[in-house]
């Protein structure tokens, strides 16, 4: 069937390369596996529903279990010239007569087919995503608890500020992590709703049963509301903005990674499965995997804009440039986040702190300058004095060639009686404020966060798949009763 009933003719052969593409076999596999497999709960519900007869329900179970069987193959060179579903349902109709194959699109539309499709996936990539960044965060938390008493100085303005530790460094780039961790959760908490039932816009006067197919295809719960279902892909925007502070947080590690390996810092070596050399310079090491780090970051956000451009101004209802345009950047986005991922994961668990190099420009930086003025404050002198004759005391180091501060010279003219401490008892007295002294309490408490973000996500993995199960089970029922065989 080429024509609508209102329609006879179809789009030309370039106009539909335009709109629809040029699937090959992997892209028809991967819609077709999807749309399918949302058949088979729709089926299930429309013959519990006396919408469907059970003769025909089990024909048409055991024909898509078939096609799915052998990945859609006979499908391959079948002409598409409205697109792959219709090209799929239209095939159906030819081979089990529309009595049967003209029954299973009864209650439904492409339009709530086509957003559960892009719910399935999202969940899917989203569940994946979120799982590679608990490792992240791990590898991070791990590195910070054996890097804890490794000191460094901490740069701001890319000038040494202050002594912390390297664990200290990566504890925060957990932090920050953590709530990208939150927020991508929350994205995947918006799928728990199944658009399916929605119909074109209106939902539907005919006695479908949404919550049925909702649970069969591991939702919590149908659509609440039948145009928001089919107008809005807001949770893709979410989710793209989710992923791209995702990468932009771990694009600044990288950007510290890489500049700490420099030969002018000498803080981090990476082994030479994590670095390249040059064509041209046999000197070169370059540690060039952070470069790819720092860019991937870029496809997310290019995407969030995208997407956003595409839908915005657009009606609230079914719309092509939401459900389809706007959605078709993001795929490519998650994909390139999870390389990001992936990346940052070896390259956080490669990279190994130079703790003689840390030390020492530690020592010859003047980063305990602060301690020194908050240790005359703690002898009563104003800040301010303090901050004032510390300063004066750096800056005639550096004049006499000094790397360290011997002598520091109140207002009166006499010297202060300071003791200059050791780094390492510098780096622990900071203890208030989340400072590096608060390690341990820091990585506790993040450790207890991905645990419950661990749990939350295998909990929902278990839904998905306990669901699964229950819809080949139902599947497998309907056929069974009328002995035409086949499995899910």
């Amino acid at each position: 069937m080429t024509g609508t009933g209102r329609l006879t003719a179809t789009l030309g052969p370039r106009t539909r390369r335009v709109v629809y593409g040029e699937p090959g076999p992997a892209e028809i596999r991967q819609e077709l596996e999807h749309t399918s497999t949302i058949d088979l709960a729709h089926i299930v519900m429309l013959t519990e529903a006396g919408l469907l007869p059970s003769p025909a329900a089990a024909t048409l179970l055991s024909c898509i279990q078939r096609l799915r069987a052998d990945a859609f193959r006979e499908l391959y060179d079948v002409p598409a010239p409205r697109g792959l579903y219709l090209m799929y349902e239209g095939h159906l109709v030819a081979e089990l007569g529309t009595e049967i194959g003209g029954k299973l699109h009864t209650g439904r539309s492409r339009n709530d087919i086509k957003a559960t499709i892009t719910a399935i996936r999202l969940r899917t990539e989203l569940a994946d995503l979120l799982g590679e960044l608990l490792r992240l965060q791990a590898a991070l938390l791990a590195r910070s608890r054996a890097h804890r008493d490794v000191v460094m100085p901490i740069y701001t303005h890319f000038q040494p500020a202050m002594p912390i530790s390297y664990g200290y460094y990566l504890a925060g780039v957990a932090t920050a992590l953590d709530r990208d961790l939150d927020a991508l959760r929350r994205v995947l908490a918006e799928l728990d709703r199944c658009p399916l039932g929605a119909g074109a816009v209106s939902g539907t006067d005919l006695k479908i049963e949404p919550a049925r197919t909702a649970a069969l295809l591991g939702f919590a719960e149908p659509t609440l509301h039948a145009t928001d279902a089919v107008a809005a892909r807001d949770t893709v925007l979410r989710a793209l903005a989710a992923v791209a502070s995702a990468g932009v947080t771990i694009s600044r590690l990288g950007t510290d990674l890489q500049l700490w390996s420099t030969q002018e810092f000498g803080f981090i070596e990476f082994p030479e499965r994590l670095v390249g050399g040059s064509s041209a310079m046999p000197q070169k090491r370059n540690a060039f995997l952070l470069e790819h780090v720092k860019a991937k970051a870029a496809v997310a956000i290019g995407a969030w804009t995208a997407a956003a451009s595409a839908m915005k101004s657009t009606p609230f209802t079914n719309s092509i440039e939401v459900g389809t345009e706007a959605v078709a950047v993001a795929w490519p986005a998650f994909a390139a986040a999870r390389d990001t991922v992936l990346l940052a994961q070896v390259l956080v668990t490669g990279a190994r702190p130079v703790t003689e190099r840390m030390e020492q420009r530690t020592r010859e930086s003047f980063v305990t300058a602060t301690v020194l003025a908050n240790r005359l404050v703690a002898q009563g002198v104003p800040f301010r004095t303090a901050h004032h004759a510390v300063g004066a005391a750096v800056r005639a180091a550096v004049e006499a060639g000094e790397t360290e501060l011997t002598k520091i010279m109140l207002p009166d003219g006499t010297a202060a009686d300071l003791e200059i401490p050791a780094l390492s008892e510098v780096v622990a007295e900071h203890d208030r404020g989340g400072g590096p002294g608060e390690t341990d309490r820091v990585v506790a408490a993040l450790r207890a966060g991905l645990a419950d973000h661990h749990d939350w996500l295998t909990n929902r993995r278990t839904r998905v798949r306990e669901a699964g199960e229950q819809l080949a089970a139902a599947v497998e029922a309907v056929v069974a009763q009328h002995g035409t065989g086949g499995t899910a």
